[in-house]
Parts: C-alpha cells; sequence; structure tokens
C-alpha cells in the first residue's frame, strides 16, 4: 500500500489517521505541493491522480483518490477496526461531522484557493488568512454543538470515529493560522486528548519524512 501525501495537507493527514487506526502499513511518498515547479503539476503525477491532487492511495494496484472516498473504501475493504458505527442513524450523524469539515471548510482554505485569492484577486495576507478563519469558525460553530448533542470523550459518543479523524488536521490548521477557538471547549478538549494518541500523533504534519 502507497499513499501519495504531503505533510502540511490535511486530506492526506485524515488519511495517515485512518491508516494508523487501522494498523494498516504503507509506504508514503511524498509530493511537494509548496515547490515553484510542484510535484502534483507534473506528467508523472497527473497520471496517479489527472486531477492532481494529494492524496491518492495505491493498493493492490489499483488507485483511490480523494480523502473521504479513501477512507471510506478503508472501512470497508479493513472492517475489523471500524471508524463509522454499525446504526445507520449513527453512521449518518458521523459522516455528517465529517462532511461539515470534507465540504463546508476544506474546498474553501485548500492552497489553490488560497493562492487564487493572493495571486489572481491581488488580496493581501491579512486578508487571505482572515478568509481562512472565517470558514473555520463558521463551521466549528455548529460542529460544537453537535457534538454537545451526540458527543462523550470522542466527537460522537465514546469512541473514535470518522469524524474524529476529519476534525483533528482541521484543528491543526486552525492552529497555525491563529484561529480563536475559545468558543468551542468541546472541540478543544478532543483535539488536546486525541493529539496524544499514538495513531494521531504518528500522523501528524511534524512527524512526516517531508516535513519542513
Amino acid at each position: 500500500m502507497k499513499l501519495y501525501t504531503y505533510f502540511r495537507s490535511s486530506a492526506a493527514y485524515r488519511v495517515r489517521i485512518a491508516l494508523n487506526l487501522k494498523a494498516l502499513d504503507y509506504e508514503a511518498l511524498p509530493i511537494n505541493l509548496r515547490k515553484n515547479d510542484s510535484e502534483q503539476l507534473s506528467e508523472g503525477y497527473f497520471e496517479v491522480n489527472p486531477q492532481r491532487l494529494i492524496p491518492a492511495l495505491m493498493d493492490d494496484g489499483v488507485i483511490i483518490t480523494q480523502s473521504l472516498a479513501i477512507i471510506e473504501y478503508l472501512e470497508e475493504k479493513y472492517p475489523d477496526i471500524p471508524l463509522l458505527p454499525q446504526n445507520p442513524i449513527e453512521r449518518a450523524h458521523v459522516r455528517a461531522m465529517a462532511l461539515a469539515i470534507a465540504c463546508d471548510i476544506h474546498p474553501l482554505n485548500n492552497l489553490r484557493v488560497l493562492n487564487y485569492l493572493r495571486d489572481e484577486l491581488k488580496q493581501k495576507e491579512n486578508a487571505v488568512n482572515n478568509w481562512y478563519r472565517h470558514w473555520i469558525q463558521l463551521t466549528f460553530a455548529g460542529l460544537e454543538q453537535l457534538v454537545q448533542n451526540y458527543g462523550g470523550d470522542y466527537c460522537y459518543a465514546d469512541t473514535i470515529t470518522m469524524a474524529d479523524v476529519f476534525l483533528i488536521p482541521q484543528m491543526a490548521n486552525a492552529r497555525r493560522l491563529d484561529t480563536d477557538l475559545s468558543a468551542f471547549p468541546n472541540l478543544v478538549r478532543i483535539d488536546g486528548i486525541l493529539t496524544e494518541h499514538p495513531a494521531f500523533n504518528a500522523a501528524a504534519p511534524e512527524n512526516q519524512p517531508d516535513q519542513e
């Protein structure tokens, strides 16, 4: 199993966590997103992922892209350590939490969007950072209430789920951009617990071979 990854990509971070939680061995293949000629734009990587995005997972000779699709694939192929509850309603709640991050924050705050704000729309760095923090805080407000409604030790009840897998990388992004998290005590509490968990800690950006 091979994972095309980048140490600071929150999407790749999610997949690293899922692989670690499921105790799956993989080879990390770093793709540098910040070089002048970014490696994800190369013809070689285009053959791996025509969208030229990170991550991509190769398993048994098949390449799967998009972090949510990868994690759902891992959940179905390697179900012994589940990241989704068995009950359909509970599974839907967990997926909704994960999708709040994957669909409501990530598409607005990924690197190519931020670069478009800087390069094409000529926004200053402070404005770009304010944009970034705005979308995090807006979505975190809803997540905080969902955790209040359904959570226990973690985002959903007392078992680590896909919701936690998606939350922790987004919390790392929020802290990196000095986002005010004081209104989200449940999210901060969960983050404090899980960043010490071996599977999450091993997946953290600072522990990756390509970390800068």
